[in-house]
């Protein structure tokens, strides 16, 4: 067998593989489309039926019509967004600080701000809850962005620092040489060259903000501050199995942008993970 050949199997493998796995994952977000594109009548034939016999997008003309869900969705951009750029404000110091700086135990610093990466929000469910209780930042959205952002913060601060280790250190020294100290460094040097970065990590952190079930859901109980994830939850919770289809069209509202926007971003995102991995 040749090497041409060989490789031709190879490549057949490799779009099988990649094949097998889109369908393994769409599959439930096509389930999803064929239970919000059917009539209130046709859920109740049964989900043999994977292609509806009368499409309709009237279920997604109620749930983007009513004020409830338009609120979650609101609720939703407004906690991700602003823990995003809360979470940018906290970790382009560091960042810069871990890229830039030499002192002791840096590796060992790096290595435990990854580690709270790993801490699940259910270990820490219930002191979290007693905690944010005894301050008064349960039913707030400014609590709940506190939670987001330290939960995001460790993640974004590597992206961050692979971005930063990928602008050479001469360019920090030349402008001090000019005169700019080390915040001007950081502001007029570091921050404009770390744009695709920042943009990634921003996305990213949107992204996870938008998909949080747990914390809103610990913290917030006023349907008026409920995320779009809890609201969709405690909407099922009223509801009869003659709502199937709105809840299907709800959760893909829920489910798409946050879809559509890496897919749209893809290279950015993937070069901001992959940026200085080739550092020391």
């Amino acid at each position: 067998m040749s090497a041409k050949t060989r490789e031709r199997i190879g490549d057949l493998f490799s779009y099988l593989f990649m094949l097998a796995t889109f369908v393994f994952f769409a599959w439930p977000l096509l389930w999803l489309l064929s239970l919000a594109l059917r009539t209130r009548k046709e859920v109740f034939l049964g989900v043999s039926r994977f292609i509806p016999k009368a499409p309709t997008l009237e279920n997604f003309a109620m749930i983007l019509s009513s004020d409830k869900f338009a609120g979650y969705l609101w609720n939703a951009l407004k906690l991700s967004c602003l823990s995003a750029l809360g979470c940018l404000i906290v970790a382009l110091p560091a960042a810069y600080a871990f890229s830039r700086f030499r002192f002791r135990g840096k590796g060992a610093w790096m290595m435990a701000l990854l580690s709270v990466q790993m801490i699940s929000p259910l270990v820490i469910m219930v002191p979290l809850y007693r905690y944010m209780a005894s301050i008064g930042l349960t039913d707030s959205h400014f609590g709940a962005t506190m939670v987001y952002i330290a939960l995001a913060v460790p993640m974004v601060t590597w992206i961050l620092k692979g971005t930063i280790d990928g602008i050479p250190a001469a360019l920090d020294e030349a402008a001090m040489i000019d005169g700019c100290n080390r915040l001007g460094v950081f502001l007029r040097v570091v921050l404009p060259l770390s744009t695709p970065g920042i943009a990634s990590a921003f996305i990213i952190s949107v992204i996870g903000g938008w998909s949080q079930f747990l914390v809103p859901f610990l913290l917030i109980t006023k349907e008026s501050l409920t995320p779009i994830g809890v609201g969709i939850f405690q909407y099922a919770g009223t509801q009869n199995d003659s709502s199937i289809q709105l809840l299907a069209a709800a959760c893909l509202v829920s489910v798409v942008p946050a879809i559509v926007a890496f897919l749209a971003l893809q290279r950015l995102i993937l070069g901001a993970l992959t940026a200085g991995a080739v550092k020391g």
